[in-house]
């Protein structure tokens, strides 16, 4: 199957975007992450045609003329993962949910500590809202380890939290 990259240089830093005959594959917000992919991945090769709907997307994001993105996605992941990351496209933008609420919408209250690796698996970042799950107690937690400050960034954006 052929995978092809662009890259999109926004607010938080560049963005590299994946995409695959199906649809978007991944979506790397942090050097070390991109550096990793394309270790296992070096026979990939840019491609802006391809890519070209998912980089007006994520701009038309960050210049909050775009609040759900409308692209085809290629995911893999186990059934659990899958259904966390449907429930966290139900997320409205502007809004955050707790690990804890997307462990009840998907009927697994007490798949709290799960619901948080799935969040860390999701290879969609921003057009898969991870960033708008928090901890129960409002702490802005659990995103790509010490890079809260993005997190931070995107739900501001969004309006979701004041400065």
């Amino acid at each position: 199957m052929k995978i092809v990259y662009d890259t999109y240089d926004s607010p938080i830093g560049l963005i590299h975007v994946v995409v695959d005959e199906i649809g978007v594959k991944k979506v790397s917000l942090f050097k070390e992450d991109w550096e990793d992919y394309l270790t296992e991945n070096a026979d990939i090769k840019l491609d802006k045609q391809t890519c070209k709907d998912v980089v007006i997307q994520l701009d038309e994001y960050f210049n909050k003329k775009r609040k759900n993105f409308q692209l085809p996605l290629s995911i893999e992941g186990t059934e659990f993962r899958i259904k966390v990351w449907n429930a966290l496209g139900e997320i409205p933008y502007g809004e955050v949910r707790s690990y804890l609420q997307i462990a009840e919408a998907i009927g697994n209250p007490k798949a709290v500590r799960a619901v948080g690796q799935a969040n860390k698996a999701n290879q969609l970042p921003i057009i898969i809202p991870c960033h708008r799950v928090i901890g129960k107690n409002g702490d802005l937690v659990g995103f790509a380890g010490d890079k809260i400050n993005v997190k931070r960034f995107l739900l501001e954006l969004e309006g979701a939290i004041k400065i």
